[in-house]
C-alpha cells in the first residue's frame, strides 16, 4: 500500500477529487476537484441537497467507489492508489460505516452481525463475541443477541449497525444519513448514542445529513454545492438551510 504524509498531520486528505456519472460526460459531474482535510478526532457534518454528492464523497473516502481524478489519503495511505482488493482490506481494517438503511445481514443473528467485521479479520471467535456483547450492552441490546434483524424495530436495527461499525475500533467512522430512516425521537436517540460512542473512543466521524439538529453538535460543517465544497455560513443560517 502506498503511504504518504505525516502521521501527525490530518487524518484525512481529499485532494482535487472528481467523480462523474459517466466518465465521458462533461455535464454530469457529481464532484468537481473537491478538497478537504479532516483532523483526528473531529466530527465533520456534510450538508447538501439530495444528489449533491454527499454519499458519493463518503463512498470514495471509504473505497467503496473509486475517484475519476484526485487523491484520498487516510493516515498516510493513498486509498486511490490501491486496487479494489486492497481498498476492501483497508476499509475492513480502518473504516466503520453506518448506512441509512442499516444493511444488516438478515440471515445472521444480532450478535453474528456485530462480530462479522472481526471474523473477517480472522479474530478469535470468543474474543470477538466478548467485544460484541460489550458493545451491544452499550447500545442497550445485550438481551437481543440471538434475535434476527427482522425481529427488531428500525431504531434497534440502527443501534446494531452502530455496534457493528465500531466493533473493530476503526480509525474513521462514516455515517450516511444515519437517522434518515427513523422517526424524529428515535433518530435523536440514535444520534446521541453515535456521538457518545465515537467521542468517548476519540474516533473521527464524518456524517452526511439533512438533520438540522446535528449542525450545532458538529466541530465543523461543510456544504457540497454544484460539485464543490463551499465555505460555510453562520451556524444559525446553516440550521435554517438544513431545514429546507
Amino acid at each position: 500500500m502506498k503511504r504518504n504524509g505525516s502521521p501527525d498531520g490530518p487524518l484525512l486528505q481529499v485532494q482535487n477529487v472528481s467523480k462523474n456519472y459517466d466518465p465521458g460526460c462533461v455535464t454530469c459531474a457529481v464532484l468537481d476537484s473537491v478538497n478537504l482535510e479532516v483532523q483526528p478526532g473531529e466530527f465533520l457534518v456534510l450538508l447538501g441537497v439530495s444528489g449533491s454528492g454527499k454519499s458519493t464523497l463518503l463512498n470514495l473516502i471509504s473505497g467503496i467507489d473509486n475517484a475519476d481524478a484526485g487523491r484520498i489519503i487516510i493516515q498516510g495511505t493513498d486509498v486511490t492508489a490501491l486496487n479494489e482488493y486492497d481498498r476492501t482490506i483497508f476499509r475492513r481494517d480502518h473504516i466503520g460505516i453506518v448506512f441509512q438503511f442499516f444493511n444488516l445481514i438478515p440471515t445472521l443473528t444480532v450478535l453474528e452481525n456485530v462480530t462479522l467485521p472481526l471474523e473477517l479479520r480472522g479474530a478469535d471467535r470468543r474474543q470477538s463475541e466478548q467485544r460484541a456483547r460489550r458493545l451491544l450492552e452499550r447500545v442497550g441490546l445485550d438481551d437481543r443477541g440471538r434475535d434476527f434483524p427482522d425481529k427488531l424495530s428500525g431504531g434497534e436495527q440502527q443501534r446494531v449497525a452502530l455496534a457493528r461499525a465500531l466493533v473493530h475500533e476503526p480509525t474513521l467512522v462514516l455515517a450516511d444519513e444515519p437517522t434518515g430512516n427513523l422517526d424524529e425521537d428515535t433518530g435523536q436517540r440514535v444520534l446521541a448514542l453515535l456521538l457518545e460512542l465515537t467521542r468517548q473512543a476519540g474516533k473521527t466521524l464524518i456524517m452526511a445529513t439533512h438533520n438540522p439538529e446535528i449542525v450545532p453538535l458538529a466541530d465543523r460543517v461543510c456544504r457540497i454545492q454544484d460539485g464543490k465544497i463551499v465555505a460555510t455560513p453562520s451556524q444559525r443560517h446553516l440550521s435554517e438551510q438544513a431545514k429546507s
